[in-house]
């Protein structure tokens, strides 16, 4: 009701001074013509001062008359058509109009844009809001009960859906068939049996056991989400955090776990990873399409004036330190994480970038615990980037969550 109130009042003000500047002519100022005659008038009291001084003979006081007169009867002619269109209901008629669409046209463009019924929410009550809708959404069981019971395409050979028939029926005599699931698990995602293929993929990580990769994991996600018709549960999210906890450098998880964040309320998250995303590239990745796709309504959300970077500028790690990745410990990995963020901050430094890249050797400064040298990196960003708005609120933001205000 406040925010109603405040706005009726707002918009009110504003028409009363559209209103005015549209009326003043109706309103006390007085027409061109009207000065005209007051001039004239004022020409023939001085003829008549002239002509008993003696200064005009009567011959040119009678020329002068005759030719004011007939200057006072063109003015007055213009002034009766000027009184007429100030005294009609044109003015107002067109106010009313002007009034009307101002009203009417503010509501529907806020019923479209705005939220009407909620109040205006700071950072931390969005945040805590977001999190609370993060931990109460539905689980991947009541996902994929709302999906319903997915069938084969139209389109498939009906020879294929006859070896996948006869592929089920092998694995129930071959339980323990690790390359029997795969190929069962890729077969039932072909068909469009998500579901199906996820539960197989599941079987194929359990009898791996600690030999199942990242890409084991990062595939299991991907079926779990495609199951539940593109929304990320939190039994997806679980397997997402497994593979960045493995690979840091997963795009498919990368993507997903953006997606996840922009379905539970954090949509300056999901900017965060899905920009990094697009930087790092390849152009050609799978996940380079429906990130471009999205991306600026996330922007929006976010409340960011984002454009779209250039895809695979080569802002993240190359694909030997991706390789490399995969095979150290976490202490080893931490080191590497370290060099990278050296390597980004020697960049910045001698060659500059864009406030995304600030933001990120911000956060991963924050993450790594070096509180001090990201409290310089954002003292530095900003006198870089002086009065841009958009970069200080890229900054603002980052330096919040982290700690660092």
């Amino acid at each position: 009701m406040y925010f109603w109130t405040v706005t009726a009042l707002l918009t009110l003000a504003a028409i009363a001074m559209l209103a005015r500047a549209m009326l003043r002519g109706s309103v006390g100022d007085r027409p061109p013509a009207a000065y005209d005659l007051d001039v004239y008038r004022d020409q023939l009291r001085e003829v008549d001062r002239d002509l008993a001084r003696g200064v005009v003979s009567e011959a040119d006081a009678d020329r002068v008359r005759a030719e004011v007169s007939r200057r006072i009867l063109a003015a007055d002619a213009q002034l009766q058509k000027q009184e007429q269109k100030l005294d009609g209901s044109g003015g107002y008629i067109s106010l009313a109009l002007t009034v009307g669409a101002i009203v009417v046209g503010s509501y529907f463009i806020y019923n479209e844009l705005g939220a009407p019924g909620y109040g205006d929410l700071a950072l931390a009550d969005r945040i805590e809001t977001a999190q609370l809708l993060r931990e109460e959404r539905p689980s991947q069981a009541n996902a994929e009960a709302s999906v319903g019971e997915q069938s084969a395409p139209v389109n498939e050979n009906p020879d294929y859906v006859a070896l996948v028939e006869r592929l089920r029926q092998a694995i129930t005599t071959r339980p323990n068939d690790i390359e029997g699931h795969e190929l069962l698990s890729r077969a039932e995602g072909r068909l469009g049996n998500f579901a199906a293929a996820h539960a197989a993929k599941a079987k194929v990580i359990q009898l791996k056991g600690p030999d199942a990769t990242a890409t084991d994991f990062s595939e299991y996600a991907d079926l779990l989400i495609l199951a539940a018709g593109g929304y990320v549960s939190p039994e997806a999210e679980n397997v997402l955090e497994r593979v960045l906890s493995m690979d840091p450098t997963d795009g498919p998880a990368r993507y997903y776990y953006g997606l996840m964040n922009s379905q539970t309320g954090r949509p300056d998250t999901a900017l965060r990873i899905w920009d990094q995303l697009l930087r790092e590239g390849p152009a050609d990745a799978p996940w380079i399409g429906p990130v471009s796709a999205q991306i600026e309504d996330i922007a929006m959300r976010a409340g960011v004036n984002y454009a779209l970077p250039a895809i695979g500028t080569g802002r993240g790690p190359d694909a030997a330190q991706i390789e490399a990745a995969q095979d150290l410990s976490p202490s080893e990995r931490m080191e590497m994480i370290q060099g990278m963020v050296s390597g980004l901050s020697d960049r910045l430094a001698t060659e500059g970038g864009p406030v995304e890249d600030w933001a990120q050797l911000i956060s991963a400064l924050g993450v790594l615990g070096q509180m001090d040298q990201a409290r310089a990196i954002l003292i530095n960003a900003r006198d870089v980037f002086g009065d841009d708005p958009r970069a200080a609120d890229i900054l603002s933001e980052v330096a919040d969550r982290v700690g660092l205000e």
